[in-house]
């Protein structure tokens, strides 16, 4: 999905390079909506999407010489590569500020196969993605949003390739539990 019409990231680019802070509130009003949607997929509560928004948009703007031009859309990838990693960051450091047990009774194998949930709304999905445990909600956004292998997302988290794969598995599996309650009894 392209927020970003080629001439008008171009026009961006150039004027926030010269220091114009109007092109910098355009950028913010058009790319903070979708790259809050990418730190919300990773965090659990709204306090910390804007924390971690805010920190993506001072990483983007005090970075942005760094930025380098790779044709239609890259100013937006680029955006949302901050996004992830500060999402990421983020989780590290309450990671070790707080050690929570991920070590749930999940019962018996079910399929690995993602949930259907063609008939549930986008939102409500995506609030269960966030109910996830920390690391199994980021397992989950790495290896389906950001099409990552285990192999990478084991490297990228300091996890072994097993325990990514079975984190994902897990993931699944509460999924599919929270999907099969809202069918059930409906909203919460």
């Amino acid at each position: 999905m392209r927020l970003l019409a080629p001439d008008v990231e171009r026009e961006l680019i150039d004027r926030i390079r010269r220091g114009d802070d109007s092109a910098m509130r355009s950028l913010y009003e058009r790319l903070s909506p979708w790259l809050g949607g990418i730190c919300a997929r990773y965090l659990s509560g709204d306090e910390s999407v804007r924390d971690v928004l805010q920190e993506v948009f001072v990483k983007i703007f005090t970075r942005f010489d760094r930025f380098t031009y790779r044709g239609a859309g890259s100013l937006q990838a680029w955006a949302g590569r901050i996004a992830v990693n500060e999402s990421l960051m983020f989780l590290k450091e309450r990671h070790r500020e707080k050690t929570v047990s991920l070590d749930l009774d999940l019962g018996g194998a079910e399929e690995d196969e993602g949930p259907e949930v063609e008939d549930i709304p986008e939102d409500v999905v995506l609030e269960m993605v966030r109910q996830l445990p920390d690391r199994y909600r980021t397992v989950f956004n790495l290896y389906v949003f950001e099409d990552l292998s285990h192999k990478e997302i084991a490297s990228l988290l300091h996890i072994k390739e097993d325990t990514s794969a079975s984190d994902l598995h897990r993931a699944r599996k509460l999924l599919c539990r929270m999907i099969d309650r809202y069918r059930t009894i409906g909203p919460m």
